[in-house]
């Protein structure tokens, strides 16, 4: 058998990326055929790098087919924040968007990002050009390449903070695609300097990544972003109140598929020192690494986590410093405390005050007794300093002057924000991903839900004495891990309609996955297996014990530091 015969066939994705022109494909073509809600096949994949899925209405597919209708397709365009940082304008203008062409909610993701639900294909164009009139882009905030990259919610709290969200906006913008296919599709419909012809992308090639890749940088003792969750995260090293580099950790993901035991969440792995001038180097270094020895061809292996466990650890840092030329220094000491958001008022050093608030689900909607959008665009309306979406799907409104702050707090609790802000420990750190019945992927609910099973949880909680104790709350509706499910110290992962796998034992910092406790459970199951575990924990914990840790402490799971 000749070497060429040995090679794996590259999956189908493989093929449209390298004949997609630049990610032009036939999309023109698509968006202006009237026939279909949908785009032709391959475009559905290439779309994705433009910033936008495919979804339907699974509430309604049935009707719809014996209607003899095709599905009532609509589509996600997902908005890159880098480090979530939006002025007030730009506030202002995604929430008409979403009144105008979306589902009238925005949603803050677990990213930093915005997503607008329910764009028919018809205002995809004028809803991309809207987004791109704000300054703000939807270009790789889905696909194949560097997705939006996070940081520290909070860039106001210190001088650190802000010197971290400066790098992580130039990592942004180092490991974005350089494709005019973007501009031509969306904003010029015209080609751009040339066009394709002169098309060129220095990093991704033609090919672009086997995979998504995501970056993250975390201010220690806050591990607000899950900085190891991702493929590479960056952990800030202060010494003697200076900023002087990051430990990178490389191989971090979430997703996993069931049935399939060869794919599992990890942890990425602490590699090395690099000093600040540096970090834009070793993250273009990394992310190369992984295009050139990714798995192109079973997309389910392909995340940078399975190249690191193929070539192990050693290996890996190896063949980074000799691509970069120089060795990673020895790893500093640092020490997660959480990996949550700490709501309310805060001060930083420059004498400006933020609020961090909490948004259920991360969802910014009316209702009848929480008008929470109308609310946040008055705020808009009269705020000088900018909105930082959390890596928790949650709010910062920040740079708020002293004389400024009655005038907000006035409209937060006019419109019923502050009484919302009254939440038990576990719900101010819950996660859920959109699920039912828009993604396509999901086999249960999670944002619809959550909501709900939490009123449950907080009532076993209240019962045990420990309503106000942090505990990591993730639901998710499949395993592919948009709310990190497998970060939860309690986590529920759906299976079927109303049945959920049953997780617990990660840590509350974020640098211990949790472990499979029990399958296929109803609401019921897991409701009454909690009521007895927490029983357990308040009666037994050790002085600040968290309740993650207590479950691997008694042996109730065992711990789970890199696979699932």
């Amino acid at each position: 058998m000749s070497e060429e015969s040995k090679t794996p066939p590259l999956s189908e994705v493989e093929h449209i990326k390298v004949n997609s022109r630049y990610l032009r494909g036939t999309i023109k073509e698509s968006l202006a055929d009237e026939i279909t809600g949908s785009l032709y096949p391959d475009d559905l994949q290439l779309i994705k790098f433009h910033g936008t899925y495919m979804q339907s209405d699974r509430t309604v597919e049935s009707e719809r087919k014996k209607q003899k209708l095709e599905p009532l397709y609509s589509f996600m365009i997902r908005v890159r924040v880098p480090a979530g940082v939006a002025t007030a304008a730009q506030w202002l203008a995604l929430d008409a968007l979403a009144d105008t062409y979306g589902s009238h909610s925005l949603k803050l993701t677990t990213r930093q990002a915005f997503e607008l639900h329910g764009v028919l294909k018809r205002n995809l164009k004028k809803t991309i050009k809207g987004i791109n009139a704000t300054l703000l882009d939807t270009l790789a905030a889905c696909g194949d390449v560097n997705r939006n990259v996070m940081a520290s919610a909070n860039p106001a709290l210190s001088g650190i903070h802000a010197e971290v969200h400066q790098l992580a906006k130039a990592v942004h913008r180092h490991l974005s695609p350089q494709t005019k296919a973007y501009h031509e599709l969306w904003l010029n419909d015209k080609l751009v300097s040339g066009g394709e012809k002169n098309d060129v992308e220095p990093l991704y090639g033609k090919t672009y990544l086997p995979r998504k890749f995501k970056i993250a940088f975390a201010v220690p003792p806050v591990n607000d972003s899950d900085c190891l969750a991702n493929d590479i995260g960056l952990i800030a090293i202060v010494e003697q109140g200076k900023l002087t580099g990051f430990n990178v950790a490389v191989g971090g993901g979430m997703g996993a598929t069931f049935g399939m035991p060869e794919t599992f969440p990890r942890l990425a792995s602490v590699i090395g020192f690099v000093p600040k001038a540096k970090v834009v180097d070793v993250c273009e270094k990394i992310m190369l690494l992984q295009r050139d020895n990714g798995n192109r061809s079973n997309r389910k292996l392909s995340r940078l986590k399975y190249t690191v466990e193929r070539m192990t650890v050693a290996g890996f840092k190896a063949e980074v410093e000799k691509r970069l030329g120089y060795g990673l220094e020895l790893v500093r000491p640092y020490q997660f405390t959480t990996n949550g958001d700490q709501y309310g008022w805060k001060k930083g050093e420059d004498g400006q005050w933020h609020i961090t608030l909490f948004i259920e689900g991360g969802r910014v909607k009316d209702t009848v007794d929480y008008p929470l959008k109308t609310a946040l665009r008055a705020i808009a309306g009269i705020h000088k300093g900018v909105f930082i979406l959390s890596g928790n799907q949650n709010l910062v409104i920040a740079d708020i002057s002293e004389a400024a702050r009655p005038q907000v707090q006035s409209l937060l609790d006019e419109y019923g924000i502050s009484a919302h802000q009254k939440i038990s420990g576990a719900r101010g750190n819950g996660l859920a991903c959109v699920a039912m019945p828009v993604c396509p992927l999901a086999f249960a609910d999670a944002e619809t839900y959550l909501p709900l099973f939490m009123d449950k949880l907080d009532i076993v909680l209240a019962k045990h004495g420990l309503r106000d104790v942090p505990l990591n709350v993730r639901m998710t509706g499949c395993p592919n891990g948009c709310a990190r499910p497998f970060l939860g110290e309690i986590a529920m992962i759906g299976r079927a309609a109303g049945k959920y796998n049953l997780y617990l034992g990660a840590s509350h910092t974020g640098d211990r996955l949790n472990s499979l406790y029990k399958e296929m459970l109803g609401e019921q199951d897991i409701l009454t297996i909690l009521d007895g575990l927490l029983e357990q924990f308040a009666r037994e914990r050790q002085p600040g014990e968290m309740f993650g840790d207590f479950t691997v402490r008694k042996g109730i799971v065992k711990a789970n530091d890199i696979k699932k």
